[in-house]
């Protein structure tokens, strides 16, 4: 029975290092990309540094996790209540971030497909630093909301205690006093039906759009042609997929947290859960560089440069 644990313990530390892995590298290509990008154009198109922030916020989510998944297995190292309280309350303020950015991806794509007839189109002229303001700002609001991460995290203790709740094998989070347990909710969940609402919102007008312009484009050209799509359509393809995975696994999320709540310290639904929560950062780049031919032709040209070195 013991034997088979450790088999099952070993095959979930392979897949979530191979999540980590996965997500580590498709990330630090898409910001190499863009870096490379905001250097040399001189005017990078509207999307490319949100996109940018995108993959930097993954890539330190990603990187956090690798430590948390040696902690997970035993590794205590250096794992203290500083530690814990500064990891745990960073990884939630980059969870909120990458939210709150993939739906600036969304609002931003709108603007940028809408028509000039529209009321968006005055938008269309916004420089790129009105963004980062607005980032910034939720920033702020995120510090605040995940504050009470500071208080509850706390070193597990060598006595064991049931009102503790598993977050790591070395750390746990403290239950909250009633009243702050709903104020905490309230925000957390003030958050992500505003934010989802947003992009449920933007996604609708976008396919909207995206209809209207294929019946202009049936009615102009002949059923023997297909005109190929501009390159904001592509963008917004890609936005619209990018969204699609994250709705599904924020509902994958839902149904793990919610079945956690059932079984609260079972660590394998725990490490089930962390790939869940994991995976939208491993996937997105992905989404982004099998569906961006500027970063396609990228790869092909430094995968060219390394052949001539070899």
């Amino acid at each position: 029975m013991n034997k088979n644990k450790q088999h099952h313990a070993s095959d979930i530390r392979y897949t979530l290092f191979s999540e980590v892995g996965i997500g580590v590298s498709a990330n630090t290509m898409l910001l190499l990309f863009h870096i490379l990008t905001f250097f040399l154009q001189h005017r990078p198109k509207p999307l490319d540094l949100t996109i940018g922030l995108l993959a930097l916020i993954h890539l330190v989510m990603l990187l956090i996790m690798g430590f948390l998944v040696t902690d997970i297995f035993g590794s205590r190292g250096f794992w203290n209540d500083i530690m814990c309280k500064s990891v745990f309350y960073l990884y939630r303020i980059l969870r909120g971030l990458s939210l709150c950015t993939t739906c600036l991806l969304s609002v931003l794509q709108a603007i940028t497909l809408s028509p000039r007839s529209s009321c968006l189109a005055k938008f269309k002229q916004m420089p790129s630093h009105h963004s980062l303001c607005s980032l910034l700002f939720l920033w702020v609001v995120y510090v605040f909301i995940s504050s009470p991460l500071i208080i509850t995290t706390i070193a597990t203790p060598n006595l064991t205690s049931d009102s503790l709740i598993y977050a790591t094998e070395f750390c746990s989070i403290r239950p909250m006093s009633y009243f702050f347990k709903q104020m905490f909710s309230m925000l957390v969940t003030f958050r992500e039906v505003f934010m989802t609402g947003l992009m449920a919102v933007s996604s609708g007008y976008m396919v909207t759009l995206l209809c209207r312009h294929k019946r202009h484009s049936q009615h102009l050209h002949s059923t023997s042609l297909s005109p190929r799509a501009s390159p904001e359509q592509r963008a917004t393809q890609t936005i619209l997929l990018l969204l699609c995975v994250f709705m599904f696994m924020s509902i994958s999320d839902y149904i793990v947290s919610s079945s956690r709540a059932i079984w609260n310290n079972d660590p394998t639904l725990h490490c089930v859960h962390m790939l869940v929560i994991n995976s939208y950062a491993t996937v997105s780049p992905l989404v982004f560089i099998s569906t961006e031919k500027r970063i396609i032709t990228f790869l092909k040209s430094v995968r060219g440069y390394c052949v001539i070195i070899q």
